[in-house]
C-alpha cells in the first residue's frame, strides 16, 4: 500500500530552500546598509543571522525543521529581547522585507499569505516604547 500524497506546504509552493535563500540574502543587503538596523547585529559578518533566519522561515513555512534541530524551540521574543525594537526599527524591517519578497515574484496569494505574517511577526517583536 502507498503512503497518501501530501500535500504540497507553503514551503515548497513557493520554491522551497531556493526561494528562502533569496529572500533572506535580499533581506541582509538591505540590512547590512542601514545604520538604524545594522548595529543590532552584533556580529561582523551577517552570514549566521541569515541563516538562523531561513531556517526558522523555512521550518515555519513546512520545511526542513533544522532551526529546533539546531536551535531548540525559536523563543523569538526572548532571543530579541536584548535589542530595543521600537517602531521605527519594526517599520525599516519591515521595509527591507518588503523589498526582499518583491523580489521572488510570487503569485498575489503567495505574498499576501507571507507579507501577513511577516507584519504580525514584526509587530510581536515591538519591545520597546517610542520615545
Amino acid at each position: 500500500m502507498s503512503e497518501p500524497a501530501q500535500e504540497p506546504t507553503f514551503y515548497d509552493e513557493i520554491g522551497g530552500h531556493p526561494a528562502f535563500e533569496r529572500l533572506v540574502a535580499r533581506f541582509y543587503a538591505e540590512v547590512a546598509a542601514d545604520p538604524q538596523l545594522r548595529p543590532m547585529y552584533p556580529e561582523q559578518d551577517l552570514g549566521p543571522a541569515a541563516e538562523r533566519l531561513r531556517m526558522f522561515l523555512e521550518q515555519y513555512w513546512g520545511g526542513p525543521t533544522t532551526y529546533s534541530d539546531q536551535r531548540g524551540h525559536p523563543r523569538l521574543r526572548m532571543r530579541h529581547a536584548p535589542y530595543a525594537i521600537d517602531s521605527a526599527a519594526r517599520d525599516a524591517w519591515l521595509a527591507h522585507m518588503r523589498v526582499a519578497v518583491d523580489s521572488l515574484g510570487l503569485t498575489e496569494e503567495q505574498d499576501d499569505r507571507l507579507w501577513r505574517y511577516l507584519i504580525m511577526a514584526a509587530f510581536s517583536m515591538q519591545n520597546t516604547e517610542d520615545a
